[in-house]
């Protein structure tokens, strides 16, 4: 098939994706960097205004203001997912900026308390800790702009969740310590299937993505713990050994990026998904299934 400037093999032209979102506005919470970035920024390159919204106020603005430089609208807002007017403060502010807020990603997420590098085990911590950011936090975020989308009469509300929220992973090394964050993340699976019922005579859509693995600051500290304290190969960098388990255990032999989870994310997001509600969607190269 031959293709002529500016289409793909499939017909398409090049620039429609980048008009898939124009004229739409996101807050995504937990955007500063990783898959939150990632996901801010491929939103913004499909035509949406965008505010990152982050714990620190300077990582914000500097990811925001990052955007801006290449051509992109976006701002930057200091946000505590956990503290309801926190987040709800974000929500005012994104309006008071860009008029409304088409679409909510509630990313923002940890998987552990401090000091996991070194642990072997969960504890109290870590289950207040990510049921406070990863089920509360992800509550508080659609709370606090469903008002406003019922009051449109259209919305899309994605949720990061995670495929260790399906099912449990196993025996592997860190695998207990993890267990607080994957109950959580199903959690968040759950709480996508119900509000996409409650939300669906408003037209607003509740969708979750379940990214598998990422090279990121969280997955970093994940398997620096499994090298200190679960025997893990020594003779490999922490990032090498990570390399490794993804060509040994994930069917496309790699792990993800932000930008693929963002990709999913501006797919639900978008017109062409107006018709797929209460879902929740593993992009995590095969490595689980169901």
């Amino acid at each position: 098939m031959s293709t002529t400037p500016g289409s793909r093999p499939d017909g398409r032209s090049s620039t429609d994706e980048t008009r898939q979102l124009s004229d739409k506005v996101a807050l995504v919470t937990g955007a500063a960097r990783g898959i939150g970035l990632g996901i801010a920024t491929v939103l913004a390159e499909r035509g949406s205004a965008v505010a990152i919204c982050d714990l620190s106020e300077d990582a914000s603005r500097s990811a925001a203001e990052g955007l801006v430089s290449v051509g992109h609208r976006s701002i930057g807002i200091a946000t505590d997912v956990t503290n309801r007017a926190s987040i709800s403060a974000a929500v005012e502010r994104t309006i008071e900026a860009f008029g409304r807020v088409d679409i909510l990603v509630a990313n923002a997420g940890v998987w552990a308390a401090s000091g996991l590098e070194e642990r072997t085990d969960y504890n109290d911590n870590d289950w207040d800790v990510t049921h406070s950011v990863n089920v509360r936090g992800v509550v508080h975020s659609a709370e606090a702009v469903i008002p406003h989308m019922k009051e449109r009469g259209s919305g899309r509300i994605v949720n990061i969740a995670s495929h260790g929220g399906r099912k449990p992973r196993g025996t592997a090394i860190g695998q207990t310590l993890g267990l607080p964050y994957s109950v959580s993340k199903a959690g968040v699976i759950q709480w996508t299937h119900g509000l996409a019922i409650e939300l669906a005579p408003f037209n607003i859509t509740v969708n979750a993505v379940c990214p598998g693995e990422l090279w990121t600051h969280m997955i970093e500290g994940i398997y620096t713990n499994r090298r200190n304290v679960g025997g893990g190969p020594a003779d490999l960098s922490v990032r090498d050994g990570w390399d490794e388990r993804m060509r040994d255990t994930v069917p496309l032999g790699r792990g993800q990026t932000p930008r693929d989870i963002g990709h999913a994310v501006a797919f639900f997001a978008s017109e062409d998904a107006s018709e797929i509600t209460g879902q929740a969607l593993n992009v995590n190269g095969g490595a689980r299934m169901n």
